[in-house]
């Protein structure tokens, strides 16, 4: 079982906030992230022993780099702080918690500050659908592709459909179970949008189709934001006996592949899982949290960037046999009541998906889940949460579980 790493606080911006709109970049989005995660978890700046920042796209969007630097250009405090920015497209938070906590456990440090920041509504859509698909292997896939990721998991879609066979009703069930699970959830990019039941059919006109047989409300949205938490090892606690019920990363999977999806499609062929290398990493985390499968999980919050993403989390979480994750849409085993709740926080689809904070926004949530401080999104009784975060088309993935002991 995975020791040492507690989350002492955590923020998450608004995520229908509109950074460039306002005229605002990186240094008031990270002075906020930064500033009110340290409130968040009762600590000042100069507690902070080490900063990681997740980041994908900043150079793509704002010209701006070395974004490890900018949390002491806008907290002094913060100067000569050790800090560094790390890269893996929509697993660039996750990889950042990874980081810290191999900082905390090996006894460098004992109070990391994570922070995942991302700026996207600086350019039109299409513009921004250009720098998200640097995520894939540039001039070797995707290039007959006008949006370059609702056009891979399409082609996850046509695989599923020749291994199993799918329903692309029940893709859109998900989606629909992501923007109604963003409405109880003040921060959701989509908490006030109006949408009717033709939002989620196959009506050509309010759900168009966006690349292949994804539709618009299949697909997550641009977003800027970002999010932060403390973390802290077991040295920190011990000279802290005061605290008490904090949220503890019980274990954790990372598992890194080749770019391009169909290598990651061939090489699984004769495989019951069509993407195994993401099926071992929740197991990963699994094992390192001593439990024995999905069923000692309370709710999981995985990366719907697209349903497709969703509909293959749920086989490869073992919530359904492979191929199977039809079976747990239609049983309502998803819903926030259900067995199984999926992204009671609506998800990346319905909350919004700031590319590099969406794997600290996913703990973020967790950790409010299992101490029982997630408001209108909590689950009833909930005491372990598993995350699922992943860049590219899943060539990056992390998986946490989060409980409280």
């Amino acid at each position: 079982m995975t020791a040492g790493t507690w989350v002492l606080g955590g923020y998450q911006s608004d995520f229908a906030r509109n950074w460039s709109r306002a005229g605002l970049g990186f240094s008031d989005l990270t002075e906020e992230v930064a500033t009110r995660t340290l409130k968040a978890a009762g600590i000042e700046p100069g507690d902070v022993e080490v900063i990681h920042v997740g980041n994908a796209f900043g150079q793509l969007f704002t010209g701006q780099g070395q974004l490890g630097g900018m949390p002491a250009t806008v907290l002094p405090e913060l100067w000569e702080v050790p800090s560094s920015r790390h890269e893996a497209a929509c697993a660039s938070g996750g990889i950042a918690i990874l980081q810290a906590m191999a900082d905390l456990e090996s006894g460098r440090y004992d109070v990391a500050l994570v922070l995942g920041v991302e700026l996207e509504k600086t350019v039109h859509g299409d513009q921004a659908a250009r720098h998200l698909g640097a995520a894939a292997w540039v001039g070797h896939e995707g290039q007959e592709a006008t949006f370059m990721w609702p056009y891979m998991f399409s082609a996850l879609t046509d695989e599923y459909d020749r291994r199993y066979g799918i329903d692309d009703a029940h893709l859109r069930a998900i989606g629909a179970l992501n923007f109604r699970n963003a409405r109880a959830n003040p921060l959701a990019q989509t908490r006030a949008w109006e949408l009717t039941d033709a939002s989620f059919s196959a009506d050509d006109k309010v759900n168009p189709l966006v690349e292949g047989r994804l539709r618009r409300h299949d697909c997550s949205q641009i977003t800027d934001g970002g999010a932060g938490v403390v973390l802290v090892s077991d040295r920190y606690l011990a000279r802290r006996p005061e605290l008490r019920g904090l949220a503890r990363i019980q274990g954790w999977g990372h598992r890194t592949v080749g770019l391009p999806l169909d290598q990651k499609i061939e090489r699984s062929r004769d495989d019951a899982y069509v993407l195994p290398h993401v099926r071992r990493t929740v197991t990963d985390a699994f094992a390192r949290a001593g439990i024995s499968g999905v069923a000692d999980v309370g709710a999981i919050e995985t990366h719907d960037c697209f349903s497709m993403s969703e509909y293959m989390a749920i086989d490869h979480f073992g919530i359904t046999a492979p191929g199977e994750s039809w079976k747990a849409v239609e049983s309502g085993d998803l819903e926030k009541d259900g067995r199984i709740p999926v992204n009671p926080s609506g998800g990346l689809i319905g909350g919004g998906h700031p590319v590099g904070a969406t794997g600290v926004r996913m703990l973020v949530d967790a950790a409010a889940q299992v101490t029982g401080t997630a408001g209108d999104t909590q689950v009833e009784g909930v005491s372990r949460v598993a995350t699922l975060n992943i860049g590219g088309s899943t060539t990056t993935a992390v998986s946490l579980i989060i409980g409280t002991d």
